[in-house]
């Protein structure tokens, strides 16, 4: 049997995120920035975030799906950032994730943002 393939979809703060991964091996990870409509405010502003994470989803979902070679129906379970963040952004994320999962009838997980980045780098560089 191999390993299981997930789609990840983070959208805590001002990057949409959306990766592909089966077991350890990442192959897709598409990242759109919203840091430039930020600029102009001196940081960044929850609803401007939430706005570019709506405009961002679906263009970084096909690239993500496409530069991993798989379709949706191929996924085994859909992983999604619930928390912490902005809230709107989490929203637009858990969203789409939520979509996504109903669609393919796939498992849906919500992780902990911060976890993630703890997670990632044990996956680099073993245990701490």
């Amino acid at each position: 049997m191999s390993e299981p393939l997930i789609l990840g979809i983070e959208s805590s703060c001002d990057e949409t995120g959306v990766g592909i991964v089966r077991g350890n091996e990442l192959l897709a990870n598409e990242v759109a920035s919203s840091v430039e409509q930020h600029v102009r405010f001196g940081g960044v502003v929850p609803e401007v975030a939430s706005r570019a994470h709506l405009e961002a989803m679906v263009p970084a979902l096909e690239r993500a799906l496409a530069a991993a070679d798989v379709d949706l129906s191929e996924l085994d379970g859909i992983a999604v950032t619930a928390g912490p963040g902005l809230m709107g952004a989490l929203v637009v994320g858990l969203a789409s994730a939520k979509a996504i999962a109903a669609y393919t009838n796939k498992p849906l997980y919500g992780l902990n943002h911060l976890a993630g980045h703890v997670a990632v780098d044990l996956l680099d560089h073993g245990s701490l």
